[in-house]
């Protein structure tokens, strides 16, 4: 016997984004099953099941009220137009009872670009990191202080409430809480089958207005995908620099600002990711895993997922085991690449 569907309530406000609005619908959607099953349902609401005007000239016709809410396993709020963050929609007392009363009986409460307003004012992130869209955040303080608000990433994952920047952010955020739930492959079957990355790199920091970079300066583009290729070998900055037929500062600074990552931070997180699938996808032992996915040793391994999920690597199999054919054997690693290294490397 299967269980239900995941049930999502999408609570859309006037001037609601229309991107903001389809995404959860869009995404969630195909998340199946091994057996073709919907793992997730997605429905939409409104405050009193009225009608609603959208960023993009057209109206929103609901099918339920707030008492969607009620029986929600997740409840998401899509991003509103900027000219509509001071309207009383924001402040409505009955949206604020009903998101509450969601997450104080266990239900996840997610955000979408400027939906984030909603659930400060609903004071769901008091003490929470949080994100918003980029051009927002200056307002986004001066009106929340007591949010820990961080601009520069594309989501933030604090537990049961969870807030992605601008726009397609969302899409990350909506894969994230898939991967979460279900794991790698279901995810990137998901990214694939609405022809999107499974994951972008780096934060919104790359997307923030800045002058224009000179004509000369080269991409790293090129560069990490070499590297991602080559996880499992102990590369340094020098490396990445000479592939990329730069000077490690050079390097550095172009990495960054295409990535909004340093070039070290990058790489630990696609290691991880990589870490993360084999140990959902095979039976490699996980010293394997580490050596494959570049940290070396089964400790490295086991000290970055406690950092990064906060778990040890054989709770997350036993989590999110998906079965699949072991991968061919990939040559010994002489050391693991930890930042230590990077750093000293660039000095």
């Amino acid at each position: 016997m299967t269980s239900r569907p995941h049930r999502i309530a999408v609570l859309a406000l006037d001037q609601v984004v229309g991107l903001d609005l389809g995404t959860p619908s869009q995404i969630f959607s195909t998340a199946r099953s091994t057996t073709n099953e919907h793992l997730y349902t997605v429905d939409t609401c409104t405050p009193g099941r009225r009608p609603v005007r959208s960023s993009a000239g057209f109206q929103v016709v609901p099918d339920h009220g707030l008492e969607l809410l009620d029986r929600a396993d997740t409840v998401i709020v899509p991003g509103v137009h900027g000219a509509s963050l001071d309207d009383r929609a924001i402040l409505d007392p009955e949206v604020h009872k009903a998101l509450n009363a969601a997450y104080e009986r266990g239900a996840r409460i997610m955000s979408i670009c400027t939906g984030a307003f909603v659930l400060a004012a609903a004071g769901l992130l008091d003490g929470r990191p949080a994100t918003t869209h980029w051009a927002y955040a200056e307002r986004f303080r001066r009106r929340h202080p007591n949010v820990r608000l961080d601009p520069g990433v594309l989501f933030v994952d604090d537990g049961n409430v969870l807030t992605s920047a601008g726009v397609a952010a969302g899409i990350d955020l909506c894969l994230h809480v898939i991967r979460t739930d279900h794991g790698s492959a279901v995810a990137n079957r998901s990214a694939r089958r609405c022809v999107v990355p499974p994951w972008r790199d780096g934060g919104q920091a790359q997307f923030i207005e800045r002058p224009v970079p000179h004509p000369s300066d080269a991409s790293t583009a090129a560069t990490r995908q070499w590297a991602q290729h080559r996880l499992h070998e102990p590369l340094t900055l020098r490396q990445l620099a000479g592939h990329a037929s730069m000077s490690v500062r050079t390097f550095t600074r172009r990495f960054r600002a295409e990535t909004g990552l340093s070039p070290a931070r990058w790489l630990l997180q696609h290691r991880t990711d990589h870490a993360r699938l084999l140990l959902e996808t095979t039976d490699l032992p996980v010293d394997q895993v580490a050596q494959r996915s570049g940290f070396g040793t089964a400790a490295a391994l086991r000290q970055q997922l406690h950092q990064s999920i906060g778990v040890p690597p054989t709770t997350y199999r036993r989590t999110f085991r998906h079965p699949a054919t072991p991968l061919p054997p990939s040559p010994p690693l002489d050391r693991a690449n930890t930042e230590k290294e990077w750093l000293s490397d660039a000095e």
